[in-house]
């Protein structure tokens, strides 16, 4: 017998569920892919009656897996990708398909917004852009084109909001999550500003109850653990963000640590603790919110290029039926083909450059219109050239924004720590290493973002005294120094692939206009 805990994650691709013992062995691991709805150009969508269903399976899977008793879990924690939205109505039934980070369709409430309340007086309130993506901005969406579905919403949550419902029957969002509901969310305070949802027509009582990520929220029903195997005695946390579970599990713990995922999104985060950089020039261009560790009082800035290992997952589905076919007789996996044709293929990818922005960019450019662009393309290239050249397109937004941080001397803490999705890819590595011209590291534990859910599961209920004890189980392998003379061959594309935006950015609004 021992404690053990257990972690659940949703990213925008797929889940992954976690059982960990309280010396942070891995005991049990299962993962499953699930589709992206995109039915308009502009809508990204998963089915939202499926999230539960999949928490069911994977629970079970992982203590199958395991060989650990469910009376034995002492706690469970859920991350999800945000910004994502799930409504139900009174009886915990989803209103229509869930949000993911990537839907857009709410531009022209933007445009409203900045005309009316006004873009400065958003973000002084709660640390967040007016954009397409935030909840609020998505809430208004609902209730201008779809009434009747709005005046059913009981609740709007999150991914992980509405499995933390699901398990204990309790609404909340963690403060990490009420940072990306934007608009009305005080970040200074932590609570929902009942002055500005009232000027933008949201009634505070379909809003959760905001919590502290460290939070025991509640105990598993009895319905919930019927459906899932859990022991109704299991205590569960308040939750965090995906990025921030990755992150903690591989020992981001300290001011100035710093990570990177390349997942749906291609991201990086540096751990501080002062809120008013989120206020300056820099941060403006940025992204932050609350971070997991003493998540009163601590943040994490999140420069994000909106599809970064999305931009793999879309070349397989668009180009690679070759590859999945020799996945499918051989077993030899998508993605490790696509890296070997990328391999043989030299830095600039003989003068292709891509920006890639299949949904719009996020920081530093904040352009929802902008879409994805080969440049250079000629009969010399083949497909190992675009798909490195998209690896490489994903450096340079990453770049992008690390060169204002850069800039604004925050703290950082070398190497950068290369954590999960396209990280297992040492070719993608050594880019990102040239790129940005900085050490980087991997961790050896490939497990991610459910093992720091499950961390947090453990801090939360006193398995564990605090976050520190990832420090002592977080191995690096693969380090690597920059090569100075790539960086600087990288840093001539860099220009070039700036110059492509600029050259570029008036038309993707004459494009959008024919996009529904």
């Amino acid at each position: 017998m021992g404690r053990f805990l257990i972690g659940l994650d949703y990213g925008t691709g797929g889940a992954k569920a976690a059982v960990i013992d309280e010396t942070g062995n891995d005991r049990g691991f299962a993962y499953e892919e699930y589709r992206i709805v995109q039915e308009t150009p502009l809508w990204s969508e998963h089915e939202a009656s499926e999230y539960w269903p999949i928490a069911c399976r994977l629970i079970r899977g992982a203590l199958q897996k395991s060989g650990v008793r469910p009376d034995d879990v002492h706690g469970v924690a859920v991350s999800s990708a945000l910004p994502s939205m799930v409504m139900i109505d009174k009886t915990g039934t989803p209103i229509n398909r869930g949000y993911t980070l990537m839907d857009k369709r709410a531009a022209g409430v933007v445009a409203n917004l900045n005309e009316t309340l006004g873009a400065e007086r958003c973000y002084e309130l709660s640390g967040y852009r007016v954009e397409d993506h935030p909840l609020l901005v998505n809430l208004i969406w609902e209730k201008a084109n779809r009434p009747k579905d709005f005046d059913r919403i009981h609740k709007a949550l999150t991914i992980d909001g509405y499995i933390t419902y699901k398990l204990t029957g309790r609404a909340t969002a963690h403060v990490g999550a009420a940072a990306f509901y934007g608009l009305a969310f005080d970040i200074r305070r932590g609570v929902f500003d009942k002055e500005m949802l009232s000027e933008i027509g949201i009634d505070p009582d379909i809003l959760p109850e905001i919590v502290l990520s460290e939070d025991v929220v509640g105990t598993v029903t009895a319905a919930a653990a019927e459906d899932c195997g859990l022991s109704p005695r299991t205590r569960v946390a308040g939750g965090q963000v995906d990025c921030n579970a990755s992150w903690v599990g591989a020992g981001a713990t300290r001011v100035g640590d710093i990570q990177s995922n390349l997942g749906t999104v291609g991201n990086f985060g540096i751990v501080h603790r002062d809120l008013d950089f989120m206020f300056t020039d820099i941060g403006k261009k940025l992204m932050s919110f609350p971070y997991t560790v003493d998540s009163r009082s601590t943040y994490v800035t999140v420069p994000t290029t909106t599809t970064g290992g999305q931009t793999l997952r879309y070349l397989r589905d668009t180009i690679g039926q070759a590859e999945l076919e020799v996945e499918r007789l051989t077993g030899i996996g998508v993605y490790d083909t696509f890296n070997a044709l990328a391999a043989r293929v030299p830095i600039g990818s003989d003068g292709l450059v891509v920006l890639p922005y299949l949904m719009g960019e996020r920081t530093p450019i904040w352009d929802g219109d902008a879409r994805a662009v080969i440049f250079g393309l000629s009969l010399h290239h083949e497909k190992g050239h675009i798909i490195r050249a998209f690896m490489e397109g994903v450096a340079y937004a990453m770049y992008d924004s690390f060169r204002l941080v850069r800039e604004a001397k925050l703290t950082v803490n070398f190497p950068m720590i290369l954590n999960e999705g396209g990280a297992v890819s040492p070719l993608w590595r050594r880019i990102i290493t040239d790129v940005f011209d900085v050490s980087t590291a991997m961790v050896k534990r490939r497990t991610g973002a459910p093992f720091g859910d499950a961390v947090l599961a453990g801090v939360a209920t006193g398995v564990f005294e605090s976050f520190d004890v990832t420090g002592d189980w977080v191995e690096l392998v693969d380090e690597m120094e920059p090569n100075a003379a790539s960086h600087e061959r990288y840093m001539e594309l860099f220009s070039v692939y700036k110059t492509v935006y600029e050259q570029t950015k008036d038309q993707f609004k004459v494009l959008a206009k024919y996009r529904q």
